[in-house]
């Protein structure tokens, strides 16, 4: 018995929203497609009739859950343009730390995308190109653009950073946990206002 198109189109969203949430809570590697069908309520039929691969599907899922961290940014900023530094303080924070599941795709993923295939690279790429264009459009147009985007790009690296090795270490050093944090956002603050002084 065929689907319609709509429960097709929900089957599929089900699939991206589990796997989403599983590679990030366990890994790429830590999660099979049993697991992602079990978790989304379907067989593994319906996950391959969507889906050829894992790679696809980690690939699409990706996506999937950056888009959704980008949406959150927008209801985040209401409608104002929050500043290089409104961005850097919300990134590198204990509340994205904590927001294992739901939190960046990138942070999650960072270590273990050089593992998996071509499409998830390109979606990570895509992803951080993203998130790049993002806190670059955010600086000042007096900063030249070679250099707002060094500061962009060395911002969404340390993100990744400081939350991975943020979450690495909170179950026994919790107080290096937050040191972590503090000594990234406020090190890429500095150098910021150090450029931002510099151009004026």
């Amino acid at each position: 018995m065929r689907v319609s198109k709509e429960k097709a189109a929900e089957n599929r969203g089900a699939l991206l929203q589990a796997a989403s949430r599983l590679f990030r809570k366990r890994g790429i590697d830590g999660v099979g497609v049993a697991d992602i069908a079990r978790e989304a309520g379907l067989t593994h039929g319906a996950l391959y009739a969507h889906f050829p691969s894992k790679d696809a599907l980690a690939a699409e899922a990706f996506t999937y859950g950056f888009e959704g961290n980008m949406a959150d940014t927008r209801e985040w900023a209401g409608g104002r343009d929050p500043s290089f530094q409104d961005y850097v303080e919300g990134l590198i924070s204990p509340d994205m730390r904590d927001k294992v599941e739901t939190g960046c795709p990138m942070t999650a993923s960072a270590s273990e995308v050089g593992r998996q295939g071509c499409a998830v690279s390109e979606s990570f790429a895509k992803a951080f190109e993203d998130m790049t264009a993002t806190l670059e459009g955010s600086l000042s147009d007096t900063v030249p653009a070679p250099e707002r985007r060094r500061l962009a790009i060395a911002a969404v690296v340390g993100q990744i950073g400081a939350l991975a090795v943020s979450r690495a270490v909170i179950k026994s050093d919790p107080s290096l946990a937050d040191e972590v944090l503090q000594a990234v956002r406020e090190t890429i603050g500095a150098a910021h206002r150090a450029e931002s002084v510099h151009r004026e």
